[in-house]
């Protein structure tokens, strides 16, 4: 079955949990719909001036894709600042060369679709914090809190011994 999504519908609401300078509003009009994507996440975002929309990341096992629909931005990638602007496309590959984020450097609100693709799972990185977040769990860790395979497991047969 297939569900419009008409213009005239749409309610911009800020995500929640957002802190200053990271302010986003994205269209619930989708979830009022009933939309439940299996594997296409999408949403229709409204990044306002002097806002960012994430911190700088990448992600593991999605790739992600951004149409700007109105305004304009500023995006952050590997490569370094580009200006982008209503009608452009930007694919973002999964892993390290697809970190990305925009910055709304104009005095009017840039409007965008975020599509990515999701697996049932996510790992997110942060360059700028060096953190790492896990989906759909929604957990962050510290990255250089990484651990070897075997840190901790040197005692194994203690373990056995109590269960005996």
């Amino acid at each position: 079955m297939a569900t419009i999504l008409k213009s005239a519908r749409r309610e911009f609401k800020e995500d929640p949990n957002r802190i200053d300078r990271f302010r986003i509003f994205s269209d619930i009009s989708i979830a009022k719909a009933g939309v439940k994507p299996e594997n296409l996440n999408f949403d229709l975002r409204q990044l306002n001036p002097g806002q960012y929309c994430a911190a700088y990341h990448f992600h593991r096992y999605a790739e992600e894709l951004f149409m700007l629909i109105s305004g304009a931005a500023t995006l952050r990638t590997p490569a370094g600042l580009e200006l982008v602007k209503s009608g452009d496309l930007i694919f973002f590959e999964k892993g390290e060369t697809g970190a990305h984020q925009l910055y709304n450097h104009t005095d009017e609100p840039c409007v965008y679709l975020d599509i990515r693709t999701f697996v049932g799972y996510d790992v997110c990185e942060y360059p700028d914090s060096n953190k790492i977040f896990l989906a759909p769990s929604y957990e962050i860790f510290d990255k250089d809190a990484q651990l070897n395979y075997f840190d901790g497991e040197e005692n194994v047969q203690d373990k056995w011994i109590e269960l005996l």
